[in-house]
């Protein structure tokens, strides 16, 4: 039975909470795991389990994410949470760690990266890049406008479901489960915060295209950007582009997976990452 435990930390006056998975691999180095935009640290735990074989590994709430704080001020640009993965790697004085960042969690990741920070020996990169396409925007517009106030679980399941039926229905499940907390009235409405959940904050909580591809260029350590084969929002041209632009950097296509390549088919991508790793 893995050892895991779930950990809250003070960091630049918000509390987050993240969970540690313990390691019986001697002088094991640490791995960071960075969810998606409506993600959080529990969407990791397939993944975590068989990558704790070998690492350790911490699996961060985002701010605004999971069992995080909110920011009172709506502070969630990737360049806020890019402070926030600083503390959290200085909190823990790793010496050399690795980071696996999808969506929102792969921008902050390649905003990360590009400063050179010492100890980071490779970075997985999770079907984003600084170009976005225009129907996976309009795809996430659309699923953050719609109802957050669920009647049970199951209600909450069905839809995700709907929306999305590749990936397999346990781990599907489990990830809607942890993405929800109750209400006063007795519902259901997710965890992470409502600011997040405005169709028309999306663009602006963005750097710029040319920020992003310019921070791309800056990155040095050996990078796998990991690509859904379906995925609405990160284009084969865009992929490649990445692939061009970053020093040292390869390309994986998942197979008949979206953009949310970790749940949607999550063996594959343990065998993708982890080879690499």
């Amino acid at each position: 039975m893995k050892l895991v435990s779930d950990d809250l930390i003070e960091m630049r006056g918000l509390r987050f909470h993240y969970r540690d998975w313990q390691t019986k691999a001697r002088n094991a180095p640490c791995l960071i795991l960075l969810h998606g935009f409506t993600g959080h640290a529990r969407s990791w735990d397939t993944f975590a389990d068989v990558a704790s074989e070998r690492f350790r590994v911490l699996a961060l709430d985002q701010r605004g994410h999971g069992e995080s704080d909110w920011s009172d001020n709506s502070e969630y640009g990737p360049l806020e949470m890019k402070e926030d993965l600083n503390s959290f790697v200085h909190a823990f004085d790793l010496k050399e760690y690795f980071v696996v960042g999808l969506s929102m969690g792969g921008t902050v990741a390649i905003h990360f990266a590009a400063q050179k920070p010492v100890g980071l020996k490779k970075l997985v990169i999770v079907d984003i890049a600084p170009e976005i396409a225009v129907t996976g925007i309009r795809s996430i517009q659309e699923g953050v406008s719609q109802t957050d106030i669920f009647e049970s679980i199951d209600e909450a399941f069905k839809r995700a479901r709907s929306a999305n039926p590749v990936p397999p229905e346990d781990t599907h499940y489990h990830r809607i489960r942890h993405s929800l907390m109750r209400t006063e009235n007795g519902k259901w409405t997710f965890k992470y915060d409502r600011a997040l959940r405005q169709p028309n904050e999306l663009a602006r909580r963005r750097p710029s295209v040319e920020e992003g591809w310019s921070a791309v260029k800056s990155i040095e350590v050996p990078t796998l950007l990991v690509r859904g084969e379906r995925s609405n929002l990160l284009t084969s041209d865009v992929a490649n582009k990445f692939v061009d632009l970053a020093s040292n950097c390869k390309l994986v296509e998942i197979k008949g997976s979206g953009h949310s390549v970790p749940l949607d088919k999550p063996k594959d991508f343990q065998d993708a990452v982890l080879s690499f790793l």
